[in-house]
């Protein structure tokens, strides 16, 4: 059982919202080479995510993990938070 729980998927991404009660938008940037023309593009991709403490604040860089559906859009949760925004 222990061997399931290890292989939720891990996002780090920074805080672009926290309006909601209890959610957050986390936002992963990755930097993809371009298969034709070889130039990095960046790729942004948003999840939602559920911050029990409601502590986040935009602009804080978060470690986010898989979980169970807890609404229509919401299938991650905060882990921890990594570093504060300045």
């Amino acid at each position: 059982m222990e061997d399931k729980r290890n292989l939720r998927k891990e996002r780090i991404g920074v805080v672009t919202s926290n309006k909601m009660e209890k959610s957050i938008v986390v936002a992963e940037v990755k930097r993809v080479k371009h298969p034709m023309y070889g130039k990095f593009v960046l790729k942004t991709k948003k999840y939602v995510a559920h911050d029990e403490k409601n502590d986040c604040k935009e602009g804080d860089t978060v470690k986010i993990m898989e979980t169970r559906p807890m609404s229509k859009t919401k299938c991650w949760r905060l882990v921890e938070i990594l570093e504060r925004a300045k």
